[in-house]
C-alpha cells in the first residue's frame, strides 16, 4: 500500500505510478477502458500503445470520439454494462482493465464478474475511486457521499479477494482517491464475493491507523 501523498489532488501522479510504471515494459499492450471524461488516463494509455505497438478500446456513455485522433484507439459511447455490444469490439484478451466509470459498489462489482473473463492471466484489472480518506469529515475533499461509496467499494473489493484469492493478486494505492489493482492469475471462473467478518476491536484499531496518515 502507498500512503505517500494522501493529500493531493493529482490524478495523473496516481496512474503515472500506479499503472504506467507497473506496465511500461511490457509489449503490445491491448487495454480497455471505461470512463474518459477529460481524457486523463486516455492520454496515459495512448503513451503506452505508441511506445510498444499497442491498442486502446474505450468506452463512455458521453461522446468523447473528438478527444483524441490516434491510429491506436477505438472510442465506443455505450454504457459500460452494454457486454453485447462491446465485445462485437473486443478481438483478443486485454493485459489491463481499468473501471473509472460509475462509481457505485455493486456496478463496479458487476463490471468484475462482467470483464474478468476478457483478461489475460497475468493482466491487470485496476479500479478508481476506493479511498474514503480524502472525503472523510474535516478533511480536504470532505464529502459524506462519496466517503460512503468508496469505503463501501474498497469493502466489495475485499470481499471479491476474500472468496478469490487463489485466483488474482491484490495491491492498492492510496494517493488521491485511491486505487485497486486486481492481477489475474488463472482462468478460474471467479466465486461469489464472501463476506468479511472482523472482531470489532480490529476495526476500530484499523480506522485509527489510517486516520493517522492524514
Amino acid at each position: 500500500m502507498n500512503y505517500k501523498s494522501i493529500n493531493t489532488d493529482n490524478f495523473e501522479e496516481k496512474i503515472f505510478e500506479f499503472i504506467f510504471e507497473y506496465e511500461k515494459t511490457k509489449k503490445n499492450l491491448n487495454i480497455l477502458e471505461f470512463g474518459v471524461r477529460e481524457g486523463r488516463s486516455t492520454k496515459l494509455f495512448l503513451d503506452l500503445c505508441r511506445s510498444n505497438s499497442g491498442k486502446l478500446l474505450s468506452v463512455d456513455v458521453d461522446d468523447y470520439s473528438k478527444l483524441f485522433n490516434d491510429k491506436n484507439w477505438t472510442f465506443l459511447k455505450t454504457r459500460d454494462d452494454n457486454i453485447n455490444k462491446i465485445t462485437k469490439f473486443i478481438n483478443s484478451k486485454f493485459d489491463i482493465i481499468l473501471i473509472d466509470s460509475f462509481h457505485e459498489p455493486n456496478h463496479v462489482k458487476k463490471l468484475i464478474y462482467m470483464y474478468w473473463p476478457h483478461l489475460k492471466v497475468d493482466g491487470s484489472m485496476y479500479i478508481d475511486d476506493i479511498s474514503w480518506l480524502p472525503y472523510l469529515k474535516d478533511n480536504w475533499r470532505d464529502h459524506k457521499y462519496t466517503e460512503k461509496i468508496n469505503y463501501e467499494t474498497f469493502q466489495k473489493i475485499l470481499e471479491v479477494f476474500n472468496s478469490n484469492n487463489d485466483n488474482f493478486l491484490l495491491d492498492f494505492n492510496f494517493r488521491d482517491s485511491g486505487m485497486a489493482r486486481l492481477i489475474k492469475k488463472s482462468n478460474q471462473t471467479l466465486k461469489e464475493p464472501k463476506k468479511i467478518k472482523m472482531r470489532n476491536s480490529f476495526i476500530k484499531s484499523l480506522l485509527k491507523n489510517f486516520k493517522s496518515f492524514l
